[in-house]
């Protein structure tokens, strides 16, 4: 009769076969039939496809799809992808139309990107604090949401007119206007994350002597974190989507005013060069977020994105 200590480990050949450890497990056995239901690991060429290759699928596709369409159609209001490529280069570096929008890129993007980051650090300092105490404390829940929840659904550009009365015509009034746009998600996202840890976790670090702000930073904060950098994440987007409307404020420079200058004159090349660099520039610094989302979130690897 096999003692307490006795293991069984599964043999192809021999069936079960009780076996005495003496203080280390045997190694697991994988029978020929478990080996083919396991699938093969993939090559360094298939993940390196599915990596890099599979994403730029669809923009050359649709690349593709947008010349075609400009061709066949012969239409001379949209212009096709080289003519926006030759923009882009002249945007950058000048040379091919010298006009009043060559070589000015940079001035543009730089001005865009301190407006863009201001509203958007304005929106995080003053969001994420503001979803955290409303997702903990009940009072302060029915003090300020019901508010929040009545201004939340009113449209941004509903809010151009106030914000020049409020911050005149200038930058100021684009800053609040993309801080505007991009505080609501973050705190409802925030707001979401306090509300859904488990209370089970409250009475575990309770039990632990864990409270007050000890709580928030080794409890709370963690919990809600997946849920606050999906806030993040949807309050950058809108944060550049809505550039383009707080430049509308009479800013001299910024890629909202090219493009705002570029409608006027009919240049819908220089339209499109700003949505190219908006959307790419957008692009990379939500890189930078989902960087930092997988480096703080490295323990719970199914909130990886």
């Amino acid at each position: 009769m096999a003692t307490i200590d006795a293991k069984v480990t599964l043999s192809p050949d021999a069936g079960l076969a009780p076996q005495a450890s003496a203080g280390t497990n045997p190694p697991k056995t994988v029978s020929p039939q478990e080996e083919l239901l396991m699938p093969p690991a993939p090559s360094r060429l298939k993940l390196w496809l599915h990596k890099w290759l599979l994403p730029i699928i669809l923009p050359i596709a649709l690349l593709i799809a947008w010349d075609l369409a400009v061709r066949f159609s012969g239409t001379m209001l949209v212009p096709s992808p080289k003519e926006v490529a030759l923009m882009l280069w002249d945007f950058m570096f000048g040379g091919i139309y010298d006009d009043a929008f060559s070589q000015t890129l940079w001035v543009h993007w730089i001005k865009s990107v301190e407006r863009v980051y201001l509203g958007f650090g304005l929106a995080v300092l003053i969001g994420i604090p503001l979803g955290l105490v409303i997702g903990k404390n009940t009072t302060a829940r029915r003090f300020i949401d019901p508010t929040l929840q009545m201004l939340r659904p009113i449209p941004v550009t509903a809010w151009l007119p106030l914000s020049m009365i409020f911050f005149g015509v200038g930058p100021n009034a684009a800053v609040f206007l993309v801080f505007l746009g991009a505080v609501f998600p973050i705190v409802i996202n925030t707001t979401f994350g306090v509300r859904s840890v488990e209370p089970r976790l409250f009475e575990a670090a309770a039990m632990l002597g864990c409270g007050g702000a000890q709580m928030f930073r080794q409890v709370v904060l963690p919990a809600a974190m997946p849920s606050i950098f999906n806030g993040l994440r949807l309050g950058h987007g809108i944060a550049w989507f809505l550039i383009v409307v707080g430049e509308m404020t009479g800013v001299p420079q910024g890629l909202g005013a090219a493009i705002m200058d570029g409608r006027m004159l009919s240049r819908t090349d220089v339209v499109m060069a700003g949505m190219i660099v908006i959307g790419l520039t957008g692009f990379i610094t939500d890189r930078i977020l989902v960087s930092l989302n997988n480096h703080f979130l490295k323990w719970s690897p199914q909130h990886n994105v």
